[in-house]
Order: C-alpha cells, then sequence, then structure tokens
C-alpha cells in the first residue's frame, strides 16, 4: 500500500480482507493494534488463533462449538429442526429467544450461478438426521432471497415423502434481507407465522 511501511500496509491488507471493513476502517484497526502494549497485542493474537484452533462444527447440527456436539443439540427436543443458511443465522435466532429446538446448519445455499448445488452444502447430513423418526417438524429459515427460497423449496421436496411437516418462517423478515441483521421481533413473528410448504 502506498504511504504505508511494509508492517502496516500488511496489516491493513489482513484487516480489509474481513467482510464489511474497508480500507479506512482497517487503518483504524491497524494503528489501534499498533499503540497496543506487547501483552495486549499477544492476547489478540492468541485469541484469534484459540478461536482458529478450538472451534468447530457440531457433529449434528454443523454449528460452532468447541465440543463434538453443541450445547442446543446436547439439551434440547429434536421434535423441530429450524435449518438456516449460516451459524451467524443461529446467533440470530437465539437472541429472539422464543424457538426451542434444534438447528441444522446448511454452510450455504444453492445457487447454480457460484457452481453451489445441493451436494455442496448440508443436505444429506439433514436428511440422515431425519432417519431416526424423532423429527416432527422442519422449519426453513434460509434468508429470504431466490437462493434462499429455491434451497427451501428443494429439500422440502425432499422432506415431505417421509411425512414430515415442513414449514416455512413467514416474511416478517424482509424479502433480501439477511436473517443475522432482522431484529428479534421480526424473527419472532417470522417462526409463529411460519406456513406449511
Amino acid at each position: 500500500m502506498k504511504g504505508f511501511i511494509e508492517p502496516i500496509a500488511k496489516l491493513i491488507n489482513r484487516f480489509s480482507a474481513l467482510p464489511g471493513v474497508g480500507v479506512k476502517t482497517a487503518q483504524r484497526y491497524a494503528y489501534k493494534v499498533i499503540s497496543m502494549t506487547d501483552e495486549e497485542a499477544e492476547e489478540f493474537a492468541s485469541a484469534i488463533l484459540d478461536a482458529k484452533r478450538k472451534v468447530r462444527y457440531c457433529a449434528e447440527c454443523g454449528n460452532f462449538t468447541d465440543r463434538d456436539v453443541c450445547d442446543v443439540c446436547r439439551t434440547r427436543s429434536k421434535e423441530v429442526i429450524c435449518v438456516v443458511k449460516e451459524p451467524k443465522d443461529v446467533l440470530a435466532f437465539e437472541k429472539a429467544d422464543k424457538f426451542e429446538g434444534v438447528y441444522h446448519v446448511l454452510h450455504g445455499t444453492i445457487n447454480p450461478i457460484e457452481g453451489i448445488g445441493p451436494n455442496d452444502i448440508r443436505i444429506k447430513e439433514l436428511l440422515s438426521r431425519l432417519s431416526d423418526g424423532v423429527t416432527k417438524e422442519v422449519i426453513m429459515a434460509t434468508n429470504p432471497d431466490v437462493e434462499g427460497e429455491a434451497t427451501a423449496m428443494y429439500i422440502a421436496k425432499l422432506i415431505k415423502p417421509l411425512g414430515i411437516k415442513v414449514t416455512r418462517i413467514a416474511h416478517g423478515i424482509a424479502v433480501g434481507q439477511d436473517i443475522e441483521y432482522a431484529d428479534v421481533g421480526s424473527l419472532n413473528r417470522a417462526l409463529s407465522d411460519r406456513r406449511e410448504m
């Protein structure tokens, strides 16, 4: 980067590679790190490495955890599974504090334009979870955009022959809005007003 010495430029480049972080914000972050004491900088770096080394996907739902199976999967009823695109969507529903079932994180949605098909996301794992006969309902809570709707419809067609109720969250969430940014009231309305698919 022009005007910056190499260590600062390198740090700015690393921060600006993060989603939602522009160059100016990356510069502020870099200057903040440089102004830290060695101890603070080591704690910051250690926190990053610790998260990277310890956080993994839950063996059941695919959400982030530091154990083999997350707390939600270990402690809640599996009669209702809420299917979401990403782990951050789970966090959004958990903040709403109304859902008492478990989750299934797809880690993406079907998007032929980007070369993402049904085999590239965790659909097989979801179907495997449903084979135990415990689940009574699957709530499709993918984003209300083209890819989210297509993914929800595709999965619903696979699940319906199993005799399991499939519902779609209501659209208290605006079309095109990501679930992670929805307010608690909208998420609660979307869950309580869900419709059968």
